[in-house]
């Protein structure tokens, strides 16, 4: 089987190549490289290209056609929600734009089968501690908007010409399921805070008045090698022939708090970790954990890792880097 996995070169992408490959696939990487390392992608097949970029399309499906791929997995886009807030056009144009391109080009060539990388952000702020699929999505800034707007064009597409679509709706990404695929882009939190630690500066926490037990926000912290074997589950279920849902929470039901995470990095390596207290971040919900009830039952995935070994993981790359930190 042969799958095209843009921004496979990226953290999660990475993992996701990497497990294809381990299991025998064929991969065709296609990748900007503006955040991955081409490094990271082992035996697969690189095509250096922004999906969102004029052309892009009749390009993905040149390689869709050469390549014979069978399915495609779609992480390529845009993701913080601060820079979101700041060039929400930039975001429409990454997100959405690139999106369009890999399912037109998937039209063209005759690819009936996408998985979705979707974000928790779909939800926004919602009034439930734990979320479930059917809850209404309202996002609160461009990032989330982007992510549902893609879900709807994947929806759109398979009633317009069959796309086989499944979108991963999936919570806040930490750790390493092997120590050279480390988290390399200082975008998530963890490795922001250890960057800073290793520069010698203090972590900065973004609020510490919101409403939750520690003022810290509260998210739903899932091991990025447990969200690969997801997608990996995806891909089954795209080839059974009834499909009830289109869209999944990837998470574990448990949520960790800002505070908790730090006081967590800092019991795994051994350092000290005291942040500077920022005003909170515009976009930010006080609290996101998802249910994962609809994927345990219908993928039968569930996640395996807690808080602690995600944690250890992403310490041990992150030391196993060349940016190691001396405790």
């Amino acid at each position: 089987m042969t799958i095209l996995v843009t921004g496979g070169a990226g953290y999660i992408g990475a993992h996701v190549v990497r497990l294809l490959l381990d299991r025998g696939d064929k991969v065709v990487v296609v990748d900007d490289l503006s955040t991955g390392e081409a490094s990271r992608i082992g035996a697969a097949t690189l095509i250096e290209l922004d999906v969102a970029a004029p052309g892009a399309q009749e390009a993905i499906a040149a390689a869709l056609r050469e390549h014979e791929v069978e399915a495609v997995i779609h992480f390529a886009a845009r993701k913080q929600v601060g820079e979101s807030m700041a060039r929400p056009t930039y975001y429409y144009q990454q997100n959405v734009t690139g999106l369009a391109n890999v399912i037109g080009a998937m039209e063209d060539a005759g690819v009936d089968k996408l998985v979705f990388s979707s974000s928790a952000a779909t939800y926004g702020m919602p009034s439930v501690s734990v979320v479930e699929e059917k809850l209404h999505a309202e996002p609160i800034n461009p990032y989330g908007e982007t992510k549902l707007i893609g879900e709807w064009l994947g929806r759109a597409a398979s009633h317009a010409w069959g796309l086989r679509f499944v979108a991963l709706r999936y919570f806040n990404v930490a750790g390493s399921g092997w120590d050279d695929l480390g988290d390399p882009a200082v975008l998530n939190l963890v490795p922001m805070v250890l960057d800073r630690i290793e520069r010698g500066e203090q972590p900065r926490l973004f609020g510490d008045d919101y409403p939750t037990p520690d003022g810290t926000c509260i998210r739903d912290y899932i091991h990025v090698l447990d969200l690969a074997k997801a997608h990996i589950a995806a891909l089954s279920y795209l080839a059974t022939p009834t499909r009830p849902f289109d869209v999944f929470n990837v998470g574990t039901g448990t949520g960790s708090s800002v505070r908790e995470v730090l006081d967590g990095l800092a019991r795994v390596s051994g350092l000290t970790i005291e942040a500077i207290i920022e005003p909170r971040r515009a976009g930010d919900p006080p609290q996101l954990v998802g249910s994962p009830e609809r994927i345990n039952e219908v993928f039968g995935w569930r996640a395996e890792a807690g808080l602690d070994e995600i944690l250890q993981s992403a310490w041990d790359a992150w030391q196993a880097g060349p940016r190691r930190i001396t405790v």
